[in-house]
């Protein structure tokens, strides 16, 4: 995927000249021996949550990139994107939580120009090779490094969207291994409230769309994990169904799933151990109380150690939602999302 090219409107006369380059930098790739793993460092996946820090991308850049490192062989954990989240700011006003979209996006400039602004101010390494065979330096050296002033799209360095990035990984007794934060376009990074249970995606949006979720709930879907789902769908639907009510500030959502990169709101995903396995969200009753707290990056049940120990006593794990075929041998190979979800053990 060349520089820019993701943006690009399908029907626009650029795409095709765009597919007919990359076709001409895959064959001059080969001729000159450019594999995956002399592009895929440490320092280039650094780059690119970097770059989806800076666009207010997608939750499930943490499950890609765990994965993808994983494949490439390169040491990289969960808790290296909160690292990366420190130092770099958002500056894309972009939908689900801005106004704009792919194309303003590409209009105002698109990835060279944010990857330029973060080389500039010391927040990617110049030197990663790219597909083309040059440095991302050198890929960059025509694009200025502050974005036009016609727009809003991109923002000025010194005016971003929001200081530190928007992907924070919470811990606390509910995600011993972690979970992933969206707290874009929040006005409160906080929410303690009272837990509304549900062991299935279908479940919960029978009673969201039934209006029994109120203000100050927050709602756990549970056995929608690797292992559980199996494969971790996206909540996309209870997400948008909660923002119609016009609860998505008011409400809480977690859950050992995924989201779409659609999502926004007091949402937390991706938790682990998953409830499948016996994590400590498979204990959550209904009415327990639960704080989901950005700022502190904590995600807490507020129950006693005590009891919670008493009812992973009377825990069972529940028949696997598929015995035999693909599934059943994926359910079996699948790892923890902290891991990136992966099938290599």
């Amino acid at each position: 995927s060349l520089l820019g090219s993701s943006q690009m409107a399908s029907p626009d006369p650029e795409k095709a000249d765009s597919a007919a380059d990359s076709a001409k930098v895959l064959v001059s790739a080969i001729r000159n021996n450019i594999r995956p793993r002399k592009i895929i460092t440490r320092k280039s996946i650094e780059n690119a949550v970097a770059m989806v820090m800076a666009t207010g991308g997608s939750t499930n850049a943490v499950l890609h990139y765990l994965a993808i490192a994983s494949a490439a062989g390169v040491k990289w954990s969960i808790d290296d994107f909160e690292r990366v989240r420190r130092r770099v700011p958002v500056l894309c006003n972009l939908k689900p939580s801005g106004p704009y979209v792919a194309t303003d996006f590409h209009r105002a400039g698109g990835v060279p120009q944010v990857l330029k602004m973060l080389l500039a101010h010391g927040l990617v390494h110049g030197e990663c090779m790219t597909i083309t065979g040059r440095t991302l330096a050198e890929e960059l050296a025509g694009v200025p490094e502050e974005p036009r002033r016609d727009q809003d799209v991109i923002r000025q360095w010194s005016k971003p969207v929001y200081p530190q990035g928007h992907l924070t990984i919470l811990k606390g007794n509910l995600a011993t291994e972690g979970c992933v934060a969206k707290i874009t376009g929040l006005k409160q990074t906080s929410i303690t409230g009272p837990a509304r249970v549900f062991d299935s995606e279908p479940a919960a949006m029978k009673a969201i769309l039934a209006k029994r979720i109120k203000p100050g709930n927050i709602i756990v879907i549970r056995y929608e994990g690797p292992k559980g789902g199996p494969g971790m769908q996206e909540m996309l639907a209870p997400t948008s169904a909660l923002i119609g009510q016009g609860l998505g500030e008011s409400v809480g959502l977690i859950t050992d799933g995924r989201f779409s990169g659609g999502t926004w709101g007091m949402v937390v995903g991706h938790v682990a151990p998953e409830a499948y396995v016996g994590g400590t969200i498979a204990l959550v009753k209904e009415g327990d109380s639960i704080t989901i707290d950005a700022k502190k990056r904590l995600i807490q049940l507020n129950v006693s150690a005590k009891d919670l120990a008493a009812r992973r006593k009377k825990w069972k794990q529940p028949r696997p939602r598929y015995t035999h075929g693909l599934l059943a041998k994926y359910m079996k190979l699948v790892s923890t999302a902290s891991r990136g979800a992966i099938t290599d053990g």
